[in-house]
């Protein structure tokens, strides 16, 4: 079970960094309700969307590699399985946590 809780988390990191450098190469142009990072903040105007496009798909991208790097460290750490799929589930979702904060935070630094 240890392979598929590696393997999991390694999937997420990479699928992260392949978001993240699509979204950078190609990012929306427009404000829109489908593709690219979308909160009330960054929809204010084109300014904030431009700005949070570029920033969150860096970070995206950044998360991505740590996650996967995380992953392999995780091969010398014997835990029982339900600390390990643990580990990986809180990962996970404090990564997307840490990119809304981040982002976030760089459009309220930025823009006010």
């Amino acid at each position: 079970m240890k392979i598929e809780v590696f393997l999991m988390l390694t999937i997420v990191g990479i699928i992260f960094a392949i978001m993240g450098l699509i979204m950078y190469k190609f990012p929306p142009k427009k404000i829109n309700w489908f593709y690219g990072y979308r909160t009330n903040s960054s929809m204010k105007s084109q300014e904030r969307w431009d700005f949070a496009q570029i920033y969150s798909a860096k970070l995206l991208a950044l998360i991505g590699c740590c996650l996967t790097a995380i992953s392999f460290l995780k091969m010398f750490w014997e835990v029982s399985q339900k600390t390990e799929m643990l580990f990986g589930f809180i990962l996970t979702i404090g990564a997307v946590v840490l990119l809304l904060i981040k982002t976030e935070l760089a459009i309220k630094k930025k823009f006010g």
